[in-house]
């Protein structure tokens, strides 16, 4: 199914005009703005039509954040990408950072700002290293390719982050604890797993 289709089924993601996120956050105010980030900034705002709060990012000028070749159909004349059975999209920085909760508490992954198309059929290609250290699959960081594969494993550093209540890197710690991972899979080995467990989930 392509994106349009999606858009008008109501199965993939909720399409938004300009207008509306500017409504939401009372013109980009700078009151709403949460954070910023290397593409842009992060504002509060809320959608009265569904009465809950949002976070929108309003790209900078000027910036080449996004996936590669990404259309949008709420653009004139612009022809969205109809991903079939054979492309994905590789995010290639999952972290806890960018994940957030809607007002239901329902996990949504953002910032796609490194993300890529991906043919899972092919071999991954060799790019330059992007990610957050920590979180980066081993083999993303020997040989610079990055894919679904490496999503996962980041995916797995941020259940062990809630599971152990620490971050992937720790230098406060022990040396033999900084790494999380290192640390976790030593317990496991020494059948002492559940003394990495946070102590708060008790």
């Amino acid at each position: 199914m392509s994106m349009e289709n999606e858009f008008k089924s109501g199965s993939g993601p909720k399409k938004f005009s300009y207008g509306q996120l500017s409504q939401a956050t009372n013109n980009f105010e700078e009151g709403q703005k949460l954070g910023e980030e290397g593409f842009g900034g992060v504002y509060r705002g809320f959608l009265r039509e569904s009465n809950s709060y949002i976070a929108v990012k309003r790209i900078s000028k000027g910036s080449k954040q996004g996936i590669k070749g990404l259309r949008f159909p709420s653009l004139p004349r612009e022809k969205p990408i109809d991903m079939g059975n054979k492309q994905c999209v590789v995010h290639r920085d999952v972290k806890s950072s960018n994940v957030m909760l809607d007002s239901n508490f329902n996990a949504k992954l953002g910032d796609f700002g490194l993300a890529r198309f991906v043919d899972p059929e092919k071999q991954p290609e060799t790019t330059l290293l992007a990610g957050t250290m920590g979180y980066l699959a081993p083999e993303c960081v020997v040989t610079g390719k990055a894919s679904k594969e490496s999503d996962v494993y980041s995916f797995g550093i941020v259940a062990l982050e809630i599971a152990c209540g620490r971050k992937p890197l720790d230098s406060k710690v022990l040396e033999s604890q900084m790494r999380l991972v290192e640390w976790v899979w030593d317990l496991y080995g020494m059948g002492r797993l559940f003394e990495a467990v946070d102590a708060k989930l008790s």
